[in-house]
């Protein structure tokens, strides 16, 4: 069974509207309406956990580290980080390879940097 993702707050939305064009099927929710930029990486990390989807973020800096810790507390459907600066073409591809190559079981309790 194919991962369901949520984009995190800070993740370029061009990413998810390209990734839902190239691959209509995917169950890809936007942070529009879920996340503000003010939500804090646990309470993120809780909601992506209680709606059973992977977090797709920009966050390098802080989300590792909050995700080790949430890992102490409950499972996680898993996280993938994609650097900022990465085009968002490249991007898409590397998403989409992960996506389609992995099962949701194989994201549980880890992050997948990207690129692979």
């Amino acid at each position: 069974m194919r991962a369901s993702l949520l984009a995190d707050a800070d993740l370029r939305f061009a990413i998810v509207r390209r990734l839902r064009q190239r691959e209509p099927q995917i169950d890809f929710l936007s942070a529009q309406g879920l996340i503000s930029d003010s939500t804090a990486d646990p309470d993120v990390l809780t909601l992506a956990a209680d709606l059973d989807r992977v977090l797709v973020s920009h966050d390098f800096k802080t989300m590792p580290g909050h995700f080790y810790r949430f890992l102490q507390l409950r499972q996680s459907p898993g996280v993938i980080l994609i650097p900022q600066l990465l085009p968002t073409g490249y991007a898409v591809d590397e998403l989409r390879t992960a996506w389609l190559c992995q099962e949701a079981e194989e994201f549980k309790n880890r992050i997948i940097y990207l690129p692979l």
